[in-house]
């Protein structure tokens, strides 16, 4: 899906996935930020999980593709 496209579905569906469980696979970091719990997978294992606070508090991968992502977007 493309940025605005996205966007406007997670939207839709945050209303309708209120006190429910979803599991989200995503490769745009901006979308899982939102996430109430988030597990980082590396080469099929997993190697990081925690809230979007939790895990940009630590060194780890997380920290490192959001700082990425976040630097190159804003370019």
């Amino acid at each position: 899906l493309d940025t605005h496209t996205e966007y406007k579905l997670f939207k839709a569906l945050q209303k309708y996935l209120e006190k429910k469980t979803a599991i989200i696979i995503a490769h745009r970091l901006s979308t899982v930020q939102q996430a109430d719990y988030i597990y980082v997978l590396d080469k099929g294992e997993i190697v990081e999980e925690g809230t979007h606070q939790e895990l940009m508090e630590r060194e780890g991968l997380y920290n490192q593709y959001m700082r990425k992502y976040f630097s190159t977007e804003t370019l």
